[in-house]
């Protein structure tokens, strides 16, 4: 992935839309912190299944009903 500063992406604009259409991705930044991507539209981004069960699994880590049982959240649910 290609990364740009948002100036360098103003003056270039014409050819990083080249470049995307041509399937790069181009992260955009603004004093180093990423504020955008730009990549070909319809080419949705590929994630590694693997990764995102390791990294549901690292977030439920923490994740307590601190004796709260089920049917309370159920029920909680069906108040509106």
């Amino acid at each position: 992935m290609k990364t740009v500063g948002a100036f360098e992406a103003k003056t270039h604009l014409a050819e990083l839309l080249q470049q995307a259409s041509e399937g790069e991705t181009i992260l955009i930044t603004r004093r180093g912190v990423p504020v955008a991507k730009l990549v070909t539209v319809g080419h949705p981004e590929r994630h590694d299944l693997k990764e995102v069960v390791r990294s549901l699994r690292e977030i439920r880590k923490g994740a307590r009903l601190k004796g709260t049982t089920l049917r309370e959240l159920i029920n909680e649910g069906r108040r509106y």
